[in-house]
């Protein structure tokens, strides 16, 4: 569709100006000589553009623009007057318009203008599309299963997502912690501020405080010029902390400190900003039990949970694998270009039988490779890794011994986990829910060759 313009002007010379300089244009182009006239046709349709006088008898420019931005948010207006009214336009620029046209101008100008004014439109129209696009994929509503558990954490996302309380999301690798972070930001009131995410087991430990609060030029070695932090670019929308357990105790101080205050302080900078920032942790372990152990600040710790959402494991909640399966496999089909339909009642049955140590990520991998690989629309065991269903943690709880002490049972799994996965210690850290620098300090306690505690690896490696 053409772009829209409606030129409003009682001088019919100004407007036939102007009809005549977009003439042959790609521009649908109207006209309106009064600002009365204007009103009446922007009650029947959007334009793109408007170009509006600011003094016209009846409802004048101010007057018109007023009601333009009310009735249609997005429309681009200039304001074209004479140089005796420059106070006018000046006014209508904080009223909501984009530019004003100092009179007389010549076709030149009008069509910079105009070309100006649209794509100024078109990245407007385009954002909240974008934004609009985004909320949908992140709404609560689009998060998948219908069991109880997770039904009281959709009222909670619901409940808290307009509030600004500090939320902390909990649960196993793989259960959709950042995923409940992101719905809740895209379903508040900040829905159209940023949404910054900080992984903080992914970072040395050097490196977290710059991330979290920039620095200035020169507050150290190779800080070349000036770095807004996370929480700067957060400013006005939400920051998610995600593994808030692995901050090194010297920086939870600080942030303690930034929760309390609300202004950050850059490296290397005497001067303090405020921030407007809504912060989400999420914790895939007990942090009681790291506070107990001198891992975690207790008084952090309450100040982060001032809204508790946890996510429960797949293994708890069997009843929605159904639904994610049936999920999963509409999401893989369109990316791959398959036709799966369905899973066979043999698999459902198998699947409600395993454990998954890797909860929802690791059901998702499963329907994705059984989508690619998959022969027919019906997914059957042979679409799916042998080990899943013969090798894998079973919920019978004759797998257990009576008699094995909770650190033997632990050594176990971690053993096992490691083997599936090849040796990966990586890979084997995210299906067991912990970091691998505790996956390494575990495999030096258990005596496994080769295996480093996480200090010594860190300083082999740097």
């Amino acid at each position: 569709m053409k772009p829209s313009i409606l030129i409003v002007d009682d001088d019919r010379l100004v407007s036939d100006f102007m009809a005549e300089t977009f003439a042959g244009s790609p521009y649908e182009v109207e006209t309106a000589d009064s600002g009365d006239a204007a009103a009446e046709k922007i009650a029947h349709r959007d334009y793109d553009l408007i170009f509006s006088d600011v003094k016209m008898p009846g409802l004048n420019g101010i007057e018109l623009l007023k009601r333009i931005k009310k009735v249609s948010p997005e429309t681009v207006v200039i304001m074209m007057t004479a140089f005796g009214t420059v106070r006018n336009a000046v006014e209508a620029m904080k009223s909501g318009a984009y530019e004003y046209l100092l009179k007389p101008f010549g076709p030149d100008e009008a069509t910079l203008a105009a070309e100006r004014a649209l794509e100024h439109h078109r990245l407007v129209r385009e954002n909240r599309l974008l934004r609009h696009a985004v909320a949908e994929k992140y709404s609560f509503a689009r998060l998948v299963g219908k069991s109880a558990p997770m039904r009281r954490v959709y009222s909670l996302i619901e409940s808290v997502a307009d509030s600004r309380a500090t939320v902390l999301i909990t649960g196993e690798s793989g259960t959709g912690k950042e995923l409940v972070a992101k719905a809740t930001h895209y379903h508040g009131g900040r829905k159209d501020g940023p949404f910054v995410a900080l992984n903080c087991a992914a970072l040395p430990e050097t490196l977290i405080e710059s991330e979290l609060f920039g620095h200035e030029k020169g507050a150290f070695t190779n800080a070349v010029r000036q770095k807004r932090g996370h929480f700067e670019i957060a400013d006005g929308g939400t920051l998610l902390l995600d593994e808030i357990s692995e901050m090194p105790a010297g920086l939870q101080a600080k942030l303690l400190r930034v929760l309390q205050e609300r202004e950050i302080q850059r490296l290397g900078s005497e001067s303090k900003l405020p921030i407007d920032v809504r912060v989400i942790a999420t914790s895939n372990r007990h942090l009681p039990t790291e506070i107990e152990a001198g891992n975690f600040r207790e008084d952090l710790y309450y100040r982060l949970n001032v809204i508790p959402i946890h996510l429960p494991p797949l293994r708890e909640r069997p009843e929605d694998i159904p639904a994610l399966v049936e999920h999963f496999i509409a999401r893989f089909n369109a990316e791959n270009n398959r036709s799966a339909k369905q899973v066979s009642d043999k698999v459902l049955r198998l699947f409600e039988h395993y454990i998954w140590p890797g909860n929802v990520r690791e059901l998702e991998n499963y329907i994705e490779r059984a989508v690619v690989v998959a022969k027919s629309d019906t997914l059957t065991p042979d679409d799916f890794p042998a080990e899943l269903f013969t090798g894998g943690v079973r919920r019978q709880t004759e797998t257990i011994r009576s008699g094995s002490t909770i650190r033997d049972m632990e050594r176990s799994l971690i053993l096992k986990t490691l083997e599936d996965q090849g040796g990966n210690q990586t890979k084997a850290a995210d299906l067991l829910g912990i970091s691998t620098r505790t996956l390494r300090n575990k495999l030096y306690e258990y005596g496994v060759k080769e295996a480093k505690p996480a200090e010594e690896q860190l300083t082999v490696d740097g």
